[in-house]
């Protein structure tokens, strides 16, 4: 097993030991100087902190862990990889084939649990399966539209001999990862840009993930054409281009979304039009023209109704189509992006970049991060509030530089992925942005860092609420506050029980310098920065809703 992981390149290994693949953590101890494992504190960290390595670094990510709950751990993880396309081999020691069925000490039915949330999951049950199984899973994981591949590995194949080979695979005939670009179809999308006067790129994952960030700008610039991107698109394309204009969806920039209503074409890449970006989507751009691009076939029309589908890679997609797009100037339609974007400056950014209010804001922690941090850092995000206020203030100037829990939405991904980002990136500046709640999901993961010295700057934005549920029992359940406020720990204490300076920000006139000192200081820091309870976020469309639902603060839409 060690030999065909070596074989597919792999340096970094997250895992957590235990009983039945004590065969795999035994032969590992003689492979110190090719193989680096890092001890997690929990197989659910073992999975994140492997997200975060594999979308910083583009490769696979790998997992180890042991059988019954070592493996149930991981479904979580999984599941997050699977919905949000990273691709990840995980790993799991079995009890031996010829116990199967018989509810073994921790005998768990891994292939039937992990089937519907991974991408391929096949059982070892021999030695002789393992260089195949092992091969077929990195080729399955990492091309097409990546996933999550799981190899339960049974305790006899473990300890089972064999005459070691090992081929990489390339092709398998029931899987056509990378299909052929009908050129018949670019051709129609061509002349659809061509002859538009007001269209919008929507820019997903898929974009990096195909590294076609180039082919992207490309387009736009051809064309004049003004990019918007889904929370996990973001910094495809840089934060200060001039034809990018926010992001898409529930919280996003009023410019882009107000445009989803009037643009006259719509041309999505490397995105699945999920129900956060859209809203009600039988309306969603219901005047506009729509392209879809994308490498999953069953992504097409599964949400909202396209008029033109391209199969394939973006990239090939995008180098297809380049050369049959005309250059065209669209002044007057970037010029309705600017006059959103002041109304939005106006009534959401200022008041939550510069707020009046005595105690701090979220964005305009976020902001002051991003400013000191500088635009190449690395943001990685837990889930809720503090994930939409960073992914709406931190500034990017290069791809793969937001790591977030985007189609799951899943509390405690953060400090795990931010360590994998880290472990990724070494060199690169890592900040953490995570809520109260979101923190002591899986706050033993700071044992990690304790351990490997894993430098992240952890940003705790700290209201003593579940903020996000918080909000909408505020706007939609008449501020019956049902279990969202929190009694939290004292933070800088359990910080320093693992050794990692920390410090509470409690004032607006400490917050420069705290951060100045955490991004100065060599090596992790953690801020417990208390913000005001009752912060939204906005903007804001009701779930459910429409663009013209959008509402900029409490009682007032933007259409109003």
């Amino acid at each position: 097993m060690l030999k065909a992981l070596i074989e597919e390149g792999v340096d970094t290994i997250f895992g957590y030991p235990g009983g039945a693949i004590i065969p795999v953590y035994d032969r590992l101890y003689d492979y110190k100087d090719k193989l680096k494992h890092i001890l997690v504190r929990h197989e659910q960290g073992a999975t994140h902190a492997a997200e975060g390595y594999s979308r910083v670094s583009g490769k696979t990510g790998v997992v180890f862990a042991t059988s019954g709950p070592g493996a149930t751990n991981l479904i979580t993880g999984i599941s997050d990889a699977n919905i949000d396309s990273t691709p990840l081999v995980v790993i799991t020691g079995q009890i031996a084939s010829s116990a199967l069925g018989t509810d073994a000490f921790q005998e768990v039915d891994v292939i039937g649990i992990t089937q519907p949330v991974s991408k391929w999951s096949y059982q070892i049950r021999t030695a002789e399966d393992i260089p195949w199984a092992v091969s077929r899973a990195f080729y399955i994981a990492s091309t097409g539209r990546p996933g999550p591949v799981v190899l339960d590995f049974a305790k006899d194949a473990q300890v089972g001999m064999m005459e070691w080979h090992y081929e990489k695979t390339n092709y398998i005939r029931s899987y056509n990862p990378y299909p052929d670009v009908d050129m018949e179809a670019i051709d129609r999308v061509a002349a659809l840009i061509n002859k538009s006067k007001r269209p919008m790129i929507l820019a997903g994952h898929g974009v990096m993930i195909s590294r076609a960030e180039k082919e992207l700008a490309a387009l736009a610039e051809k064309n004049d054409i003004p990019v918007a991107c889904t929370l996990l698109g973001l910094s495809a394309i840089p934060t200060s281009h001039p034809l990018y204009k926010g992001m898409l969806g529930m919280h996003g920039n009023v410019g882009v979304n107000v445009h989803t209503t009037d643009c006259d074409l719509m041309i999505a890449i490397g995105m699945r039009f999920d129900d956060r970006v859209t809203g009600k989507a039988s309306t969603y751009g219901a005047q506009a023209t729509k392209i879809h691009i994308d490498i999953d076939e069953s992504e097409f029309n599964k949400n909202v109704k396209c008029d033109e589908v391209v199969l394939g890679d973006a990239k090939a997609v995008l180098e297809a189509l380049l050369p049959k797009i005309e250059g065209t100037k669209r002044t007057e339609w970037l010029s309705g992006f600017d006059i959103c974007d002041e109304i939005e400056n106006k009534e959401v950014i200022e008041p939550e970049v510069h707020p009046t209010t005595e105690m701090m804001h979220m964005g305009e922690v976020v902001a002051m991060v991003s400013e000191v941090a500088g635009d190449e850092a690395v943001l990685v995000t837990d889930v809720g509030q503090n994930q939409m206020f960073a992914s709406r203030y931190f500034k990017f100037s290069k791809p793969d530089s937001i790591v977030t829990s985007g189609g799951l939405g899943t509390m405690g991904f953060g400090l795990p992925a931010s360590i994998g980002a880290k472990v990724a990136e070494p060199e690169r500046t890592v900040c953490f942005f995570t809520g109260d709640g979101g923190m002591q999901m899986t706050i033993e993961e700071l044992g990690v860092i304790m351990e490997y010295g894993i430098g992240v700057k952890i940003i705790i934005l700290n209201n003593n609420f579940l903020g996000m549920v918080r909000q909408w029992q505020e706007l939609f359940f008449h501020e019956r506050y049902s279990q969202t406020p929190m009694t939290n720990p004292n933070f800088v204490m359990i910080a320093n029980a693992y050794g990692i300076p920390a410090e509470d920000v409690e004032s607006r006139e400490q917050l420069k310098p705290a951060i100045e000192r955490m991004i100065n200081t060599p090596g992790a820091y953690i801020l417990n920065v208390n913000i005001e309870p009752d912060g939204l976020v906005f903007p804001m469309i009701p779930a459910g809703g429409e663009v013209k639902d959008m509402m900029l603060k409490v009682g007032k839409k933007y259409f109003e």
